[in-house]
């Protein structure tokens, strides 16, 4: 192990498995059952084995960005502000997929992604205080659920009331 490396693995371990606890959670609670399949979606909705690479680009672009400003906030108040920001950002986002997929509420869904959106932007500006390169990396994550937001929207208008 490099001496860069050992100084820091505790941010690097944290980051990681919040990652793909993160990940893993969400996966659970996304049920592609027979409710799903039959819902209109929009001509424009990307495939479905779309959205598993996407995410894990995104999960991984989001540990890299807390590992690095974790390493580089000068204090520890700080690193706690933004690891509770972090963690959650994490709730809304598992949030969002229980709503959708488990309980079959995209009206609901709908609501709930405004405040992830929301907790994406107090991120961008939390990292954004210290480190913009640490910032930009969040920003394919809010332009994701920004994405996701819209059809959010459209399935909503398609198949409700829910």
């Amino acid at each position: 192990m490099t001496g860069r490396l050992r100084r820091h693995w505790r941010p690097v371990a944290t980051a990681g498995a919040a990652a793909l606890a993160v990940a893993g959670l969400g996966a659970l609670m996304t049920d592609l059952s027979p409710w799903y399949y039959g819902l209109e979606q929009p001509s424009w909705k990307p495939p479905d084995w779309l959205f598993g690479p996407a995410w894990t680009l995104i999960f991984a672009l989001c540990a890299i960005a807390g590992c690095r400003a974790w390493i580089g906030m000068a204090s520890q108040r700080l690193r706690e502000w933004m690891l509770a920001a972090f963690a959650a950002n994490a709730c809304l986002n598992m949030l969002w997929s229980l709503l959708f997929f488990r309980l079959q509420r995209p009206d609901l869904a709908l609501y709930e992604v405004a405040l992830l959106w929301l907790s994406i932007l107090v991120l961008i500006g939390i990292l954004g205080r210290h480190s913009w390169a640490n910032a930009a990396l969040l920003l394919p994550y809010l332009l994701w659920v920004s994405f996701a937001s819209i059809l959010n929207l459209a399935v909503v208008q398609l198949n409700g009331p829910f």
